[in-house]
């Protein structure tokens, strides 16, 4: 009994912003898993943004909408551990790409992958970025090739130079 007060008064320590998106981004969650299930990359990588191909592009993002993609990070992250049946990356990295164009957020959506130093298996893993905030996916760059990048420039001209 003593956990779920601890955790129930955690929970409402949360900034407003998380606890408004909680709810909302549990379901997105569990929808993008189920498009990525259903739909082919082919299909979703149209609503990504512009292609890049395998050039990592991070579009900058002044304070306000820094301090945007941070509390993203926080909802997204929160909402994924109370996901009775996991979600995986991808699937965080969609719905954070889904709010950061609702609060337009430049960012950027990267897929890669890396070897196994062990084994030589491939891993897969897929992040997202805002600025030099890292709002899904950690520090991703550092370990993964990157394969695939996605860059959105909501309300602003999405021609890049």
């Amino acid at each position: 009994m003593r956990a779920l007060f601890r955790k129930l008064r955690s929970g409402f320590r949360q900034p407003a912003f998380v606890l408004l998106w909680l709810l909302p981004v549990w379901g997105l969650l569990n929808l993008c898993r189920l498009l990525i299930a259903v739909l082919s990359f082919r299909r979703l990588a149209g609503m990504l943004g512009r292609a890049q191909g395998s050039h990592a592009c991070i579009p900058l993002a002044d304070l306000a909408q820094q301090a945007r993609a941070t509390k993203i990070r926080q909802v997204v992250k929160l909402a994924a551990r109370l996901v009775p049946w996991g979600v995986n990356c991808y699937p965080q990295a969609l719905v954070a790409c889904l709010l950061m164009e609702a609060y337009r957020v430049p960012h950027c959506l990267c897929f890669g992958a890396a070897r196994s130093a062990q084994n030589g298996a491939f891993a897969a893993h897929a992040w997202t970025a805002a600025g030099p905030v890292r709002v899904t996916g950690g520090e991703s760059f550092r370990h993964y090739a990157v394969l695939a990048c996605f860059v959105s420039l909501p309300g602003r001209d999405a021609r890049m130079s």
